[in-house]
């Protein structure tokens, strides 16, 4: 029988990749600013779709995980979040194969809508009056599983994966 990652060790390794997609986030978005990035930022821009599928892949891979095999079941907004991450992984992950830079619309309107949604569900999460009650009561939206670092939930790691992704791909220039 394989090994299977506890949900802690889990939480942790989740939670290391969002601060590297934290990271990408601010280098991609300083970067253009700061000529000791230049390299970085035109290192994202050139393979955005590829490193924008794996973030995808990864979130999408991170819900599975946590629902499938830690047995956290998630909320209404766990599922509008997915709705939207789901659909990203397949079609950033075709892009990346036929090496497409055209997919930058569809990214940029599943990512937007995807931290928009993200974002009211960790304000949720922090400010439970925001509830308007369209979560169920089994399951509520101001339910928390965990918080790595005293801040990051699950709805955060979906939030900086959407941002990421959404970042790639407001990069300035081209990519080829």
């Amino acid at each position: 029988m394989g090994y299977v990652m506890s949900i802690e060790s889990a939480e942790r390794f989740f939670a290391f990749l969002t601060i590297a997609a934290m990271v990408g986030v601010l280098v991609a978005t300083v970067g253009p600013f700061v000529a000791s990035l230049s390299g970085s930022v035109a290192t994202l821009r050139a393979n955005r779709v590829t490193v924008a599928a794996v973030v995808a892949v990864t979130a999408m891979a991170g819900s599975l995980y946590f629902s499938e095999v830690g047995h956290l079941t998630p909320c209404l907004f766990c599922w509008y979040q997915r709705c939207l991450m789901y659909p990203l992984a397949i079609v950033l992950t075709v892009a990346a194969i036929r090496r497409d830079d055209k997919v930058r619309p569809y990214a940029l309107a599943l990512a937007g809508i995807g931290a928009l949604v993200s974002t009211y569900h960790y304000l949720l999460e922090w400010i439970h009056s925001l509830d308007t009650g369209a979560c169920a009561v089994s399951v509520p939206c101001t339910f928390v599983y965990f918080r790595q670092f005293g801040f990051m939930s699950l709805a955060f790691m979906a939030l900086t994966g959407f941002a990421f992704i959404f970042t790639l791909f407001t990069i300035p220039g081209e990519s080829k």
